[in-house]
């Protein structure tokens, strides 16, 4: 005899998608944070702050305040930082990778999500260093 399959979470089907009221969100049309289920994904966070790069030229800064961002973000839709299971950086060269790098550890030290960080040929305003992604997993 088989069991029967377990019953889906109640909010299973249930798509939220939350805006902050950024300068491109709407001109390109998406979401800063969607939450589908289980899973809630960030749009890339960048350290633009009332549409302007805030810390130019500093990496970490910039870091900082994207993770910042993406983070207040997921607290739109329940997730905290320990819920935050995968990161993505892209970096604008490689000389930045480690103050990046250390900037994600200060806040995802404890919590070990997977990381990638590319190299990228550049980003949507020239004085961008980095942009960052956050997944996050909230079991029912």
């Amino acid at each position: 005899m088989t069991a029967a399959p377990p019953e889906p979470p109640a909010d299973a089907g249930v798509v939220t998608r939350l805006g902050s009221g950024g300068p491109w969100e709407a001109l390109y049309g998406y979401s800063r944070v969607v939450r589908a289920g289980s899973l809630a994904i960030t749009a890339g966070c960048t350290s633009t702050v009332d549409g302007r790069v805030a810390h130019a030229g500093d990496a970490a800064a910039q870091t900082a305040r994207a993770i910042r961002i993406g983070l207040d973000a997921l607290a739109e839709v329940g997730a905290g930082p320990g819920d935050v299971v995968r990161t993505r950086m892209y970096v604008t060269d490689r000389i930045f990778a480690d103050e990046v790098g250390r900037a994600h550890n200060a806040v995802f030290g404890p919590v070990r999500p997977v990381a990638t960080m590319v190299v990228v040929a550049g980003l949507i305003d020239p004085d961008l260093l980095v942009e960052v992604e956050l997944e996050a997993y909230l079991p029912a």
